[in-house]
């Protein structure tokens, strides 16, 4: 075992010997991915995050989109800390939570790293303590991953509960959806995904594009793929992204607005808090030690 998975064992013991009763409550984690850039990615998973802490779950909304983050001006946010001050400021990880619209905690992606998974052992042996940690302080931690995959970021991929997948109707957005699937799959094909189509002009096309990506993936892939819901391209969308408002806070009874409340009552359909919190199978932390022995 080397040093990093000593390390963040020994983080994950000391948090049990202080807080016993919470051994099993671990967050659920997951992560919003998408083939190419520009399919709205960001925007789902800010408004999804927000559905969710307003049925009383508590959330944290991570943005991994190094570079080209954007939650910040999605909600119309100030940032003050992002996670570039995790590794340069000198804090800790709850130091660079902040807080958005409707108490939703959220963590700024920030610029100054390409790769947060490129850093240095030491700094990325205290990126992976610190998250371990959070993982016991909420309900759900969704990750808003960049556009593509790297080697570097399939590590959190495969370590995270689910995946839910972004993609428009567009032939090269599937295409690429479709790759990004195979990619992990082939890594790990136990990794349960979801798949969400956005910006649909018509939503019978989108059941039909989703029947056709599901077929795919089973056949080639054996692959289950949940169609989890479809976003129609609603002007009301563009509208709250130009007030620095999400949509579902700024026009709740648009139709986008309603596809993701419903959305997100089929995701949490048939699950209480207690068992959204309480895993059988192997926690994210533990997928974590690993990766990295």
């Amino acid at each position: 075992m080397n040093d990093q998975a000593r390390l963040l064992r020994e983080q994950i013991v000391k948090h049990r010997l202080i807080n016993p009763n919470e051994v099993e409550k671990e967050a659920k984690t997951i992560a919003i991915i998408s083939g190419k850039g520009g399919v709205g990615k960001s925007n789902f998973s800010l408004n999804f995050s927000l559905s969710l802490q307003q049925r009383g779950f508590n959330v944290l909304l991570f943005d991994l989109d190094i570079g080209m983050a954007n939650i910040d001006i999605l909600m119309g946010t100030t940032q003050k800390y992002s996670i570039v001050h995790l590794f340069e400021g000198g804090r800790n990880l709850n130091q660079i939570i902040q807080k958005g619209p409707e108490n939703l905690s959220y963590i700024a992606g920030g610029s100054g790293l390409t790769d947060i998974f490129k850093l240095d052992e030491q700094k990325r042996k205290y990126f992976l303590s610190q998250l371990a940690e959070a993982t016991y302080q909420y309900d759900f931690i969704i990750f808003d991953m960049g556009a593509g995959i790297t080697e570097e970021s399939l590590q959190l991929l495969l370590a995270v509960d689910e995946i839910c997948l972004l993609t428009t109707c567009e032939p090269t957005s599937i295409t690429d959806a479709y790759s990004a699937l195979k990619y992990i799959n082939i890594q790990n094909p136990s990794i349960p995904f979801h798949l969400i189509l956005n910006k649909v002009p018509d939503l019978k096309i989108a059941a039909k594009t989703a029947e056709r990506l599901q077929s795919v993936a089973k056949q080639f892939l054996t692959k289950k793929l949940n169609h989890l819901g479809s976003i129609p391209d609603d002007r009301a969308v563009l509208l709250a992204v130009m007030d620095q408002t999400p949509f579902i806070l700024k026009n709740p009874n648009s139709p986008a607005s309603k596809a993701i409340f419903k959305l997100s009552t089929i995701y949490l359909d048939g699950n209480s808090k207690a068992a959204v919190r309480s895993h059988e199978k192997t926690s994210f932390v533990s997928k974590l030690f690993r990766l990295f022995t």
